[in-house]
């Protein structure tokens, strides 16, 4: 394997990048099965949108709160282990769904369990595989596995949906169950932690470097690259910003816009159409991103992201009620910005706080982003049981959009980005 590495001109780093798209893919069918379920649960058990939009809110938040952590489980254990330990972790939470029947179980199975199964299968995943495997085309891995997201949707969400119409959502269950084997025997026979496993360099650099090992306590090492960060005004320009990311987007959107159409008699799966549609945009405009971000000035990539999404989000509320094109409109101009952000917010994080520390402290930056993400999943839910509609959490959606496009400009530079550029 050695030889073969040293002379191919093909890099196993690629299939490396592979295995976690399929992983990361399946992660996202996962995240987005409460937003397909609220209705028929609704129905079947009463439960009503903040009850389900509680175990979201959970979900998301635990999410977030397992990025840093799992990237020191990995930096001790090796990837390949925590995944599969991750998956074992949802297939047999997700395997009691179909049995519940309070809504505390529904709680502690798509909240607890799925929470720490799928942070452990998430955006920090993709960009430790960046740093360890490449130097060359990072932005572009990034981007690549942070669209794995939407390309989740794009392949699952309608299946989901029409499952649900037809057999009824506990078939739905065991279909995502069934994609989860799946993923064991790719991630037992492909993964390797790093390439010096087989004995390569990292793609971009000429010499083989072994990852120094980790020595530091699983628990307070990561709480200690927080301490260390928080010190810095980036850090909390990163944070805040990504916190109105999550805020804007699966917290709100991939929670919510299916019962929202549903509340202007819009069929589930046309609604589900939706979401795969932006799902779709989502793979070329993040993936788009991430090539921009290894050329361009990640900050203003940022405040027009940003921007853009704002304005989006408040056309929103307009479209729902004026017909199938206009949502059509806003599927495909939001859909290119959805998770766009994640390539140059990853980069600035490991421009300024260094190779080796990027993961954890990425993690804490998804921390704020699944904070958001998760104010917004109960949030919106408690506003529209108060209020009969989602067109207040829309529009202060967009306008804190508007306000992260300016914190991104606030961001400094840092010197090893700006050599980077020069040269």
């Amino acid at each position: 394997m050695t030889n073969l590495q040293r002379t191919s001109r093909f890099y196993y780093g690629w299939i490396i990048v592979g295995i976690v798209f399929a992983t990361l893919l399946i992660s996202a069918a996962i995240s987005s099965v409460p937003s397909v379920l609220m209705l028929p649960l609704e129905k079947e058990f009463g439960w009503g949108r903040s009850d389900v939009s509680a175990a979201a809110s959970i979900r998301i938040l635990l999410y977030g709160l397992m990025g840093p952590f799992s990237a020191a489980f990995m930096a001790r254990f090796g990837i390949s282990r925590i995944m599969l330990l991750s998956i074992l972790l949802l297939v047999v939470s997700i395997g009691f769904t179909p049995f519940i029947t309070e809504i505390w179980q529904f709680i502690v199975i798509w909240g607890i369990l799925v929470g720490l199964g799928t942070g452990s299968l998430a955006n920090v995943l993709g960009v430790t595989i960046a740093n360890r495997w490449f130097v060359k085309h990072k932005g572009l891995v990034i981007g690549m596995l942070t669209a794995s997201a939407a390309t989740g949707q794009l392949l699952f969400l309608p299946l989901i949906a029409q499952a649900t119409s037809l057999w009824g959502w506990r078939f739905a269950i065991y279909a995502i169950i069934g994609a989860l084997l799946l993923l064991v025997p790719l991630i037992a026979f492909g993964m390797r932690n790093h390439p010096s496993d087989l004995g390569v360099p990292v793609l971009g650099e000429e010499t083989i470097v072994k990852p120094a090992p980790f020595t530091g306590n699983l628990f307070m090492t990561p709480i200690r690259a927080l301490g260390s960060a928080a010190k810095s005004g980036t850090f909390w320009l990163l944070a805040g910003t990504f916190f109105l990311c999550g805020f804007s987007t699966n917290g709100l959107i991939g929670t919510h816009l299916i019962p929202a159409c549903g509340d202007f008699g819009i069929p589930l799966v046309i609604a589900a159409g939706l979401l795969s549609l932006m799902g779709l945009f989502d793979l070329v405009g993040t993936t788009l991103s991430g090539w921009l971000t290894d050329r361009f000035d990640s900050r203003k990539l940022l405040f027009w992201y940003y921007g853009l999404r704002g304005l989006s989000l408040i056309f929103l509320p307009y479209a729902l009620g004026s017909g199938y094109t206009q949502l059509l409109i806003f599927s495909v101009f939001y859909g290119l910005d959805w998770i766009a952000t994640v390539p140059p917010t990853a980069k600035l994080s490991s421009d300024a706080f260094g190779k080796e520390k990027a993961g954890m402290i990425f993690g804490w930056i998804v921390v704020a982003h699944q904070a958001g993400a998760s104010t917004a999943a109960y949030g919106a839910g408690v506003l529209r049981d108060a209020l009969g509609s989602y067109t207040v959490p829309f529009a202060v959606a967009g306008f804190l959009c508007l306000f992260a496009s300016v914190m991104a400009m606030r961001i400094r530079k840092s010197k090893s980005a700006a050599v980077g550029a020069a040269a």
